[in-house]
């Protein structure tokens, strides 16, 4: 793949999310409307592979790492979700995400957090984890790029190092990937932390499929 192509598009929607008006823009996403404020990640097809095949059991609760303007705490919702906590490392991102909450009816079910991570997440354990991290091991300079781009792979590598401390026994990983992403070193890095990893949904940007999106679903390996 031809990744100056890639590093071009990716430095244009960085550019968009910068851009748009103080007051936000709403997004619509798999026919629903998301409201998002300026430095956003906007709900975009990356995702949709993950919330189309995300399966959520009534009352169950879910943390949402990354959760950009909160679609897939959203729609965790929808599933029947009782209880969900999202983060996000950006300010404007958790200010959208809260708005997204209100407006789809869930801000008394959906509590969301400014985090790096699990920081700030309590010593609780989740039934189902849901992750749409950045894709690229690439140099971040802001806030806006850490959505797309992930120096060395600190965070996903510190995700997989302390995911294991917030899942119930039984509980289950649902995470987001791209084909111009770090597939192989997610795959080596859920290995190493115990879990076992399948596809279970995919989706692309367009009919070509240049750019293809993931969702994997993780569970503790069993111990032979």
């Amino acid at each position: 793949m031809d990744t100056s192509k890639i590093d071009r598009w990716q430095k244009e929607r960085q550019k968009a999310f910068k851009s748009i008006p103080a007051a936000g823009k709403t997004i619509t996403y798999l026919g629903k409307k998301f409201f998002v404020y300026r430095n956003t990640f906007w709900p975009f097809k990356d995702s949709q592979p993950l919330v189309k095949n995300l399966r959520i059991k009534k009352t169950e609760s879910v943390l949402d790492v990354g959760t950009g303007s909160g679609v897939i705490a959203v729609f965790a919702c929808y599933r029947g979700a009782g209880r969900v906590v999202a983060v996000d490392i950006n300010p404007s991102a958790v200010k959208s995400a809260k708005r997204n909450a209100k407006l789809h009816g869930f801000d008394k079910v959906i509590e969301i957090k400014h985090s790096n991570l699990f920081e700030n997440v309590k010593q609780e354990k989740f039934d189902v984890i849901t992750a749409n991290l950045p894709f690229r091991n690439r140099s971040a300079h802001d806030v806006v790029a850490r959505s797309q781009w992930d120096t060395d792979l600190k965070t996903n590598k510190q995700f997989f190092k302390r995911v294991g401390k917030y899942l119930k026994p039984n509980g289950r990983i649902y995470f987001a990937q791209a084909n111009f992403g770090a597939v192989k070193e997610i795959k080596m890095l859920a290995k190493a932390a115990g879990f076992s990893i399948s596809l279970v949904g995919r989706g692309a940007d367009d009919k070509r499929g240049t750019k293809k999106f993931y969702a994997f679903l993780l569970r503790r390996a069993r111990q032979s």
